[in-house]
């Protein structure tokens, strides 16, 4: 069985990246798993008619966070695959995830409203979920007043080769390219400043793929989840570094220990 986990770190990433990418080469490293982190930009999107903002499209010249799908690509060297992000940190404590997914399963994932969210964090997903998914009436029948719309935080993706039957032969670019995804990757309308998510959501759900719903611990968001669980979480997503008061600076403190939140950290979110 060939597992591999899956990383892109490109442009200027910011410094805890090495910190969580550095938990992860451990990871790999304890449990047999193939590993790779990709510095530098290889598909290259840009949007064909931009929606965008222009610094997030110009500061690099291409939408990075497509390069995750880069991925698709080793299926059938490998019959697993994870993509993580690099702003995830892998704590110590953490089973073998590939144990989590059979071979007739395509792709297995966490639902942010899952996890023990704070109660502002759910009124943003509210907000959220039906921004990105309210032009799909066929979608928005999931919708509900407590939780939105379930979907899938994609900074941690499981997959196996059965995702190959709905990838139709398609390269990581033409799959990008699919002229059903042409809005989501311009940024039109709530879609401005969406990254892959909302189109791999889409695809899942319209395409009728089979899922798995991981354990909200294997991708804890970070000050989204309450701070009294946090000591129970695999896989710590840092995700919103942005509102931290060093944006993401404290962060190799941070891990250390979960108990002992650095002042002006605790009750973010």
């Amino acid at each position: 069985m060939k597992t591999i986990i899956y990383q892109v770190s490109v442009g200027n990433p910011p410094a805890f990246y090495n910190t969580c990418n550095d938990s992860v080469k451990r990871y790999c490293e304890k449990y047999g798993i193939d590993h790779i982190v990709q510095t530098e930009p290889i598909l290259k999107i840009r949007p064909l008619n931009s929606h965008r903002s222009v610094p997030a499209v110009e500061r690099y010249g291409y939408l990075p966070v497509f390069e995750k799908e880069n991925a698709f690509a080793l299926l059938g060297e490998y019959d697993k695959v994870c993509i993580i992000d690099s702003d995830i940190y892998i704590r110590d404590n953490a089973p073998n995830i590939f144990d989590e997914i059979d071979l007739d399963t395509p792709f297995a994932g966490v639902h942010e409203c899952d996890a023990p969210i704070t109660p502002q964090y759910r009124n943003k997903l509210l907000k959220f979920s039906r921004g990105q998914y309210e032009k799909f009436p066929e979608i928005m029948k999931e919708y509900d007043k407590a939780h939105g719309v379930p979907f899938y935080n994609m900074g941690l993706m499981l997959f196996t080769t059965k995702l190959l039957e709905h990838l139709n032969g398609d390269t990581p670019e033409q799959f990008i390219r699919r002229k059903e995804f042409e809005g989501f990757v311009n940024g039109e309308g709530h879609w401005k400043w969406s990254t892959d998510q909302t189109l791999l959501n889409y695809w899942i759900k319209t395409e009728g793929i089979v899922t798995k719903n991981l354990d909200w611990r294997w991708n804890t968001i970070f000050k989204a989840v309450r701070d009294d669980v946090l000591t129970e979480s695999y896989f710590l997503h840092f995700v919103l570094s942005s509102k931290l008061p060093r944006n993401g600076a404290e962060i190799p403190e941070i891990v250390k220990d979960l108990s002992k939140l650095p002042p002006g950290i605790r009750g973010l979110g």
